[in-house]
């Protein structure tokens, strides 16, 4: 029997500039365009999990405690944040989508009990969205 697959859905506000440091702006402008000026998004975050349902209770997980985890370790963190330059795990990195999504599973999966991390997924813009499947 295939298992199901539970979505809840948060959302956060950050800010983020792209481009390198030791780059005049010029060529920031040249590889990142307007990104290369402080600028930020209204995210959406869907976290997806997987796992056996409860027969107990007919749930896959406690969403309640779903909700705890990522407002703790992901939405205190990074919501009205100017994450790259706020939260280490940036320090070397370019505050793309692309990496935001392995931050966020990162914050999550090792405090997930009872069920199994299975899919992040994030709106940045209305059109773009990154999902992340983990390692």
């Amino acid at each position: 029997m295939s298992k199901p697959f539970l979505t809840k859905v948060f959302h956060f506000n950050a800010a983020h500039q792209y481009g390198h440091e030791d780059w005049p702006d010029e060529k920031n402008w040249e590889v990142f365009g307007p990104d290369s000026k402080i600028h930020g998004h209204n995210y959406t975050l869907e976290v997806m999990v997987t796992g056996s349902i409860v027969e107990e209770t007919g749930f896959i997980v406690d969403l309640g405690n779903v909700k705890k985890i990522v407002n703790k370790y992901v939405i205190d963190i990074l919501d009205h944040s100017l994450f790259d330059k706020e939260v280490d795990w940036f320090k070397n990195r370019q505050p793309s989508s692309e990496n935001l999504v392995i931050f966020i599973w990162n914050q999550i999966e090792p405090h997930l009990k009872g069920a199994m991390l299975h899919r992040i997924r994030l709106h940045e813009t209305p059109t773009i969205f990154t999902d992340y499947y983990g390692a």
